[in-house]
């Protein structure tokens, strides 16, 4: 197995980091990974927030599902959605000229422009995750940036088309730090060839039964099964009741 490979195979959710800095050269090297991701018709559709204020961590620990880790973290990164910078780059080209010129109407960006602009994101974001794994620099995916649109918004600055996708927390492993592997789901459940299968009963409890050991008998959601403790945790919870919501406002925008 190559570095490459060893580095995507030990890397692991870090929640707890080394309490120093993330040097500059470390820092550097990470972003430079991100602007080399792949990306749609090389547009680079993405912006990428470095949080560096103390007080800005502190909220974003709050209002990121309440997870004080992410106030800690030596560096945060936001990664942005963005079709902004080409939506101002169009008026600065004189699009409006153009269009009239040629008894065409100007296409605002759109539902397919933003899913677009999250590709690229994401891609970006997980080649920095990579980048900083070989430096020895752990991270962790904070998804619940997703939540609480309104508040990010005006907390990072937001324009119109610029939408926070993911956030991730980085920080160099403690020293003696022993990487825990956790196990996926087996293959077969996950590649298909040429076309999707839709996973029979059996198959689907075969799947699950590895994690079907985490089910605890007398836990608080008062479920029988790992499927239904599973769903109130996560699906069924408060916090993903308002990422729907928050997503729903998201989408407001790009469909008008």
């Amino acid at each position: 197995m190559n570095d490459v490979l060893k580095t995507i195979t030990q890397r692991n959710s870090l929640r707890k980091y080394k309490n120093k800095r993330i040097s500059d050269e470390d820092l550097n090297l990470i972003l430079e990974s991100a602007m080399r991701a792949p990306t749609a018709g090389n547009q680079m559709l993405y912006s990428i927030i470095l949080i560096t204020k103390q007080e800005l961590k502190d909220k974003l620990a709050i209002s990121c599902d309440n997870q004080p880790f992410i106030k800690k973290a030596p560096l945060v990164m936001v990664f942005v959605a963005d079709q902004q910078k080409w939506h101002d780059y169009y008026k600065l080209s004189d699009i409006d000229g153009y269009l009239k010129e040629n008894n065409k109407l100007y296409r605002k960006p759109k539902e397919s422009d933003f899913l677009l602009a999250c590709e690229d994101a994401l891609i970006a974001a997980q080649n920095t995750v990579i980048a900083a794994e070989s430096l020895n620099i752990g991270s962790c995916y904070i998804g619940d940036i997703l939540e609480n649109f309104e508040y990010h918004k005006e907390l990072l600055n937001l324009p119109e088309y610029a939408t926070p996708i993911t956030m991730i927390c980085f920080g160099y492993y403690e020293d003696g730090y022993k990487t825990i592997r956790r196990d996926r789901f087996d293959r077969k459940y996950i590649v298909f060839e040429n076309s999707y299968e839709r996973l029979s009963d059996e198959k689907l409890e075969d799947m699950f039964k590895s994690r079907e050991k985490l089910y605890v008998e007398n836990n608080k959601y008062n479920a029988k099964n790992f499927g239904q403790m599973f769903y109130a945790r996560k699906t069924g919870a408060e916090f993903s009741a308002e990422m729907e919501r928050s997503v729903k406002e998201i989408l407001k925008k790009w469909k008008e």
